[in-house]
């Protein structure tokens, strides 16, 4: 049930007339331009708290020059997944901790098939073992390992979620947290190593290792490193003054009008380009003409000189 925006008399749901029954004022028109002045109203506030996340957004991603280094080494730390960080060597099959692998053992993407693919053969060889043998440690490197990429992703989406905060430690603190359990991984991913060395042979669901060896990889150090580079710039950015929404908004405001005297400046150069060629064109045409009647009294002098002749 809904008031008359006029008298404030209650109207019934079954009431579909325009006019209020009370005070017969149209309720559809009833202070439209009131009403249109706080649509106006509403629509800036809008457009303002638009422009305030657009202008935070761009500033956390791109808005300094330690901003873009940090945007950079969080795609470039990326790279560091692809370099092996352990290994097992074996007969048969053997892993390396990445997500591809070129030496032709399998990789971390093989594993998680292989977890997708036979789950309850892997779960079978982790209780055969009683849950602290090479497949259990394999299984949970893994898993630290994929946390360690995630964290990563989410410190990189922090930079977008915490925009309004631009001074926001939560990327630090994902970073933090993919170096902790990055180190896990390569632990118990070099324990897997060792204790299938004592094991001499196991399985991983439908994969074989025998006469197993290997353990950490000069890889994690490449990775390491720039992990922390990665961290350092992040604590960087979170340490270094940050620009308020005014400014932001005032630097919007001023590269909007610069493009806009610039699109002025473009118009004008090409009306005055345009007025230039319409005169020259009138000056050829004049031209044209003006060759036309000389042309043509030039040849009826001739027939005029000609006639005399003849009458002669």
């Amino acid at each position: 049930m809904a008031n008359c925006p006029n008298c404030g008399a209650k109207i019934p749901f079954w009431n579909i007339k325009a006019e209020c029954s009370k005070c017969g004022v149209s309720i559809p028109n009833f202070n439209w331009m009131g009403r249109l002045e706080e649509d106006n109203r509403n629509a800036d506030r809008a457009f303002g708290v638009f422009y305030k996340t657009l202008n935070r957004m761009k500033y956390s991603l791109f808005g300094t020059k330690l901003r873009i280094a940090r945007m950079v080494l969080t795609f470039i730390q990326i790279v560091a997944f692809i370099i092996p960080w352990a290994v097992i060597k074996a007969d048969g099959a053997g892993f390396d901790l990445a997500l591809l692998s070129f030496s032709g053992r399998k990789s971390v993407i093989n594993i998680i098939m292989e977890l997708f693919g036979n789950s309850s053969l892997v779960f079978a060889n982790m209780g055969f073992e009683a849950y602290s043998g090479p497949v259990t440690f394999i299984f949970a490197a893994t898993v630290l390992y994929l946390l360690s990429l995630i964290f990563i992703v989410l410190a990189f989406f922090m930079n977008i979620f915490k925009c309004a905060k631009p001074k926001t430690k939560s990327t630090v603190t994902f970073e933090i947290l993919s170096i902790a359990v990055s180190i896990a991984s390569v632990v118990m991913f070099s324990l897997s190593a060792s204790l299938g060395s004592d094991f001499t042979a196991f399985t991983f669901g439908s994969l074989s290792a025998i006469n197993v060896s290997g353990g950490f990889f000069f890889g994690y150090i490449i990775a390491l490193v720039l992990f922390l580079v990665a961290l350092g710039v992040n604590v960087a950015v979170a340490a270094a003054p940050a620009k308020s929404d005014e400014e932001l908004e005032a630097e919007r405001m001023a590269k909007a009008e610069a493009k806009a005297q610039k699109a002025r400046e473009d118009e004008e150069r090409k009306a005055k380009a345009r007025e230039e060629a319409a005169k020259a064109n009138a000056k050829e045409q004049e031209r044209i003409v003006e060759e036309a009647r000389k042309k043509l009294a030039a040849e009826k002098a001739k027939e005029e000189e000609k006639a005399a002749k003849h009458n002669k």
